[in-house]
């Protein structure tokens, strides 16, 4: 089943927060992954668990919205 729920429209907010990392602030594994980037933006979720890495605030943001979340910028 494929049904996308709507919690908006049954009073539940998920909210996710986006945030900018510097590319020298990752684990070396992430460093390697994210090469070439000297800023990348996280997605955290309520409890402040990453849950993606992308490589511009817009995609971050897109990312969010498609998967049903609130993305709020925090600084």
């Amino acid at each position: 089943m494929n049904t996308k729920f709507d919690f908006a429209k049954h009073g539940i907010e998920r909210t996710v927060y986006v945030r900018k990392v510097a590319h020298a602030d990752l684990p070396e594994d992430m460093q390697v992954e994210t090469k070439g980037h000297e800023v990348v933006y996280a997605i955290h979720s309520e409890d402040g668990a990453r849950l993606a890495l992308v490589k511009d605030r817009a995609l971050a943001f897109a990312v969010a919205r498609t998967n049903d979340y609130t993305p709020v910028s925090v600084h």
